[in-house]
C-alpha cells in the first residue's frame, strides 16, 4: 500500500510507542521504512536501545538527531528546513508522526512541521493516550498477533524506562485489544488521518 513510510518520531521511543505494531505489519508487506528520532535525551543508554529496538520492527534507516528535549520550538525552522530536504531527495508515500492533539510541546513542533513540509504525502498522527486528551480515531491498522509480539519486543530494549506505567505489557495489550475491539479484530493501532493523499 506504501512504498516509502517516514516516522517521526520526537524522542527515541515515541515512534515505537505509538506506531510500534503499523510498522513491523508494513515492514512485512515490503514498504522501506525510514525513522528519524530528533533528540535522545542527551543519555547515551537512549542511543543503544533506539537501535535495538527499531531493528526489531524491521526498519531500514535509522537517523538520531540531537535537539534538545522540550526546546523544539526554538529550533523549528531548523527542523522544517531539514524535512524540506528530505521531501526534495525522497518519495514518501506516508508519514507517521504525532497527533495534531498530542499535548507534548515538542510534539507539537514535529506534528505541524510535518504538515508543513509534506504536500506531497499522506500524514497520519499516531496515538500517545498519556499525551490525548481528545483523539480523532478515523483510521485503524489491523494488526496481528506477531505485530503486537514484536512491538513488546522492541520496547522491552528500554531498559532506561522500565517503571514507567505506559511501558507496561499490560497498558500496550490493552490499548491494542480496544482499538482491535472497535474495527472487530482481536488488536490494532488507531491514528488521526490528517490527510491522505491518492497518487495513482
Amino acid at each position: 500500500m506504501f512504498d516509502n513510510i517516514l516516522v517521526l518520531s520526537p524522542h527515541t521511543d515515541d515512534g515505537e510507542l505509538g506506531c510500534g505494531g503499523t510498522i513491523h505489519k508494513f515492514h512485512k508487506k515490503g514498504s522501506h521504512i525510514r525513522f528519524i528520532a530528533f533528540s535522545w535525551c542527551d543519555n547515551e543508554h537512549l542511543k543503544e536501545e533506539v537501535h535495538e529496538s527499531t531493528a526489531i520492527l524491521g526498519v531500514d534507516q535509522l537517523d538520531i538527531l540531537n535537539f534538545s528535549r522540550r526546546y523544539f520550538y526554538l529550533k523549528r525552522q531548523e527542523i522544517l528546513d531539514y524535512l524540506y530536504k528530505i521531501t526534495v531527495s525522497e518519495d514518501v508515500d506516508l508519514v507517521l508522526t504525532n497527533s495534531t492533539r498530542d499535548l507534548h510541546q515538542d510534539h507539537q513542533v514535529i506534528c505541524n512541521e510535518a504538515v508543513r513540509a509534506f504536500k506531497t504525502a499522506s500524514i497520519w498522527g499516531f496515538e500517545m493516550p498519556w499525551n490525548n486528551i481528545i483523539f480523532q480515531t478515523n483510521c485503524f491498522v489491523n494488526l496481528s498477533k506477531e505485530n503486537m509480539q514484536q512491538k513488546i519486543k522492541a520496547l522491552n530494549c528500554y531498559k532506561t524506562q522500565r517503571g514507567r506505567s505506559y511501558f507496561s505489557e499490560e497498558f500496550q495489550w490493552g490499548v491494542a485489544r480496544t482499538r482491535g475491539l472497535q474495527v472487530k479484530t482481536e488488536y490494532a493501532e488507531a491514528f488521526e488521518v490528517i490527510k491522505i493523499v491518492v497518487k495513482e
